[in-house]
């Protein structure tokens, strides 16, 4: 019972982290954008449709979704 009282909370709270992290990787993309980074037009695109995406995801509380969605904007970008 003990192990299955931990898991949940674990769970629970990894949750809980993944929501707080979106809103700072969403503020890393911002930055990075802010500064007006050399990319294609298309990868400036892309990396806009997924910081919007993330955001929806996040919003969702579809937060895996949304940090792994906001990885590959950072990836794009550099950061």
């Amino acid at each position: 019972m003990k192990r299955f009282m931990t898991l949940l909370a674990m769970m629970i709270f990894s949750g809980a982290a993944l929501a707080f992290h979106c809103p700072a990787d969403m503020k890393k993309i911002d930055a990075a954008l802010d500064k007006k980074p050399t990319l294609s037009a298309e990868q400036m695109a892309e990396v806009k449709k997924l910081r919007t995406d993330g955001e929806a995801f996040h919003k969702a509380g579809k937060h895996q979704e949304a940090v792994d969605t906001l990885a590959k904007a950072m990836k794009i970008l550099g950061v």
